[in-house]
C-alpha cells in the first residue's frame, strides 16, 4: 500500500512591514502624526508672536508720582470769512498750508465797490467846485457890504449939515443891511458845501474799507485745515472760507482718574509723546482741569485700568516754544499725555529732545522730490 502525501492546507500571508499592505496601515498614524507636530509649531509661533507684540505695545510702567492717559493732539479753530456778501475773486491757499499773519489768502470780487468809489471821488469833486464857487460868491458879496457900509456911514456923517435928507440916509442905511444879509447867506452856502464834502469823503473812505475787507488776510500764523469755498461761489455777509489751526494753541485733553486728578495743580509740568514720534517728548504743562467728572470716553484708555468716572485735564504746549516743534505738530494725530504730581524727576524716556529735524516728516513722491 502506497503512502499518500500529507494534505498541505494553504498559508493565510501575514503583512510584514516591507509589504504594501503593512504601508498602508502605518500611513494614517503617519499622517496623525506630522498634523499634529504642525500645529504644535503654528500653536508656538502664534503664542511667541502674542507674547513679543504685547511686550513691544504694552505702556511703559510709570514710577511713582506720575500718570498718563492717551489723547489726541488739537488745536484752536478760527474761521477765515466774509465780512460782506459777494463773489469770490481768488482762494490762494489749499487744505494744510501754513499761513503767516497778515498773509493775503483770498480775494473777494470788488468790480462793483470800484464803481461806486469812483463815483464818491466825482461827488468830492463836484463838491470841491461848488464850496470855490460859494467862496466867490462870499467874496462878492463881502465887498458889496463893505461898500454899503461905507456909503452908510458917510450918509449919517451928511444929515446933520443938510447935504442929504434922512431918506437918503435911511436908504443908505437899508442897503447895508441887506449887503450884510447876503453876505451872511454866502456864507451859509459855503458852509453847505464844505459839509458835502465831508459826506462825499466819507462815502469814499467807506468804500476803501469794504474793498480793503474785501482782500482776506490770515489773523494768525496757522495752518489750513479745511477748504471751505472756492473762486466764483457768491458768500452772504459772514461766509466762511477757510478754517485755521491755530499754530500757537496746540493742546491734548487726556482723562485721568480722580485719585491722581485731585493731585495734580494748574501749571504742572506735563509731556506729550505723539505715537509718531515717540522718541520725540514734548514739554507741556497743565491748563486746565475740569471741576466735574464725567464718564470716561469709549475711545480713551488711561494707563491704569478703566474708571467710570474721570476728570478731562489739558495739557498746553508752551506757545513761546511752539515754533520748534512744529514739525511734529499735526493735529488728531493720537499720542499719549503724562503729568506729573509730584517732585520726582523725569524718566529718561520722557526728556524732550534739544532739537527736532525740521525734515522729520519729509514729503515724499511727486511733491517732495526735486
Amino acid at each position: 500500500m502506497t503512502n499518500a502525501a500529507p494534505l498541505t492546507l494553504p498559508r493565510e500571508n501575514k503583512p510584514t512591514s516591507g509589504s504594501p499592505g503593512g504601508t498602508a496601515q502605518a500611513r494614517p498614524r503617519a499622517r496623525k502624526v506630522s498634523r499634529g507636530l504642525i500645529l504644535l509649531i503654528v500653536a508656538v509661533i502664534v503664542a511667541g508672536g502674542g507674547v513679543t507684540a504685547w511686550l513691544i505695545l504694552r505702556k511703559p510702567a510709570l514710577p511713582p508720582g506720575f500718570a498718563g492717559g492717551n489723547g489726541r493732539l488739537e488745536a484752536n479753530q478760527i474761521y477765515i470769512s466774509a465780512k460782506y456778501p459777494g463773489r469770490i475773486k481768488e482762494v490762494l491757499f489749499n487744505e494744510g498750508d501754513d499761513v503767516e499773519a497778515g498773509q493775503v489768502v483770498a480775494r473777494m470780487d470788488t468790480s462793483a465797490l470800484d464803481a461806486q468809489l469812483r463815483e464818491a471821488v466825482a461827488q468830492i469833486k463836484a463838491a470841491q467846485d461848488s464850496r470855490n464857487v460859494a467862496l466867490a460868491q462870499v467874496a462878492v458879496k463881502q465887498a458889496d457890504y463893505d461898500f454899503a457900509r461905507k456909503q452908510d456911514v458917510r450918509s449919517q456923517g451928511l444929515v446933520p449939515r443938510g447935504a442929504i435928507s434922512q431918506r437918503e440916509a435911511e436908504i443908505d442905511d437899508a442897503a447895508m443891511l441887506s449887503s450884510r444879509a447876503q453876505l451872511a447867506g454866502a456864507r451859509a452856502q459855503a458852509v453847505q458845501t464844505l459839509s458835502a464834502i465831508d459826506a462825499a469823503k466819507a462815502t469814499a473812505d467807506r468804500l476803501r474799507a469794504e474793498i480793503a475787507d474785501a482782500v482776506l488776510v490770515a489773523p494768525i500764523r496757522a495752518r489750513v485745515e479745511t477748504r471751505l469755498a472756492e473762486p466764483g461761489e457768491v458768500l452772504a455777509a459772514g461766509g466762511r472760507v477757510f478754517s485755521l489751526n491755530d499754530l500757537s494753541d496746540v493742546y491734548m485733553y487726556v482723562y485721568l482718574p480722580e485719585e491722581v486728578t485731585g493731585k495734580v495743580p494748574l501749571g504742572s509740568e506735563a509731556r506729550i509723546v505723539l505715537d509718531a514720534a515717540q522718541q520725540y517728548p514734548i514739554r507741556a504743562y497743565v491748563s486746565y482741569v475740569s471741576p466735574m467728572a464725567q464718564f470716561t470716553p469709549k475711545t480713551v484708555e488711561t494707563a491704569e485700568e478703566r474708571h467710570n468716572l474721570t476728570f478731562r485735564v489739558k495739557l498746553q504746549l508752551d506757545k513761546a516754544r511752539l515754533r520748534q516743534f512744529e514739525p511734529l505738530v499735526k493735529f488728531g494725530l493720537p499720542g499719549m499725555g503724562y503729568v506729573r504730581y509730584t517732585s520726582a524727576a523725569w524718566p529718561e524716556k520722557l526728556q524732550p529732545k534739544a532739537n527736532i529735524p525740521a525734515d522729520l516728516w519729509k514729503p515724499t513722491g511727486s511733491t517732495g522730490s526735486k
